[in-house]
């Protein structure tokens, strides 16, 4: 994919996750199915992210980065990001990594009340610039 393809691709899963933030309440009955689906759609957006940040840094810096974690330190390295940022992102990606590979309730519940903090970074980080 070039960069177009991925921001596309990004801005869609992120207006998605945005979406179902919005519409979760804690006081409806359907609320963890709610929670459940906003984490799958922050798995999917984080996903999107890191690969248009991927693309986006080749064809800007020439940067080749091969991992999530990588390609958030290469965008502190060449200016794109504060220090606080980089501490951000990187535990987005710990976050992300955490909702795909286990579940558990608790974690869960401790990550989706951390989501609409990621949206609003990657809101101010804007769509792979």
């Amino acid at each position: 994919m070039d960069l177009e393809e991925r921001k596309t691709s990004f801005k869609r899963a992120f207006d998605r996750l945005k979406e179902v933030i919005e519409n979760t309440n804690k006081e409806n009955e359907d609320y963890e199915v709610y929670r459940d689906s906003a984490i799958q759609r922050f798995e999917i957006t984080t996903e999107a992210f890191w690969k248009c940040v991927k693309v986006f840094l080749k064809i800007r810096e020439g940067v080749v980065c091969n991992s999530p974690k990588g390609c958030m330190r290469e965008l502190f390295l060449n200016g794109y990001v504060d220090e606080n940022d980089l501490e951000i992102l990187l535990n987005m990606i710990d976050d992300r990594n955490l909702t795909s590979h286990t579940y558990n309730e608790e974690v869960a519940e401790e990550i989706f009340q951390r989501l609409g903090g990621y949206v609003e970074l990657l809101k101010k980080l804007g769509v792979c610039w």
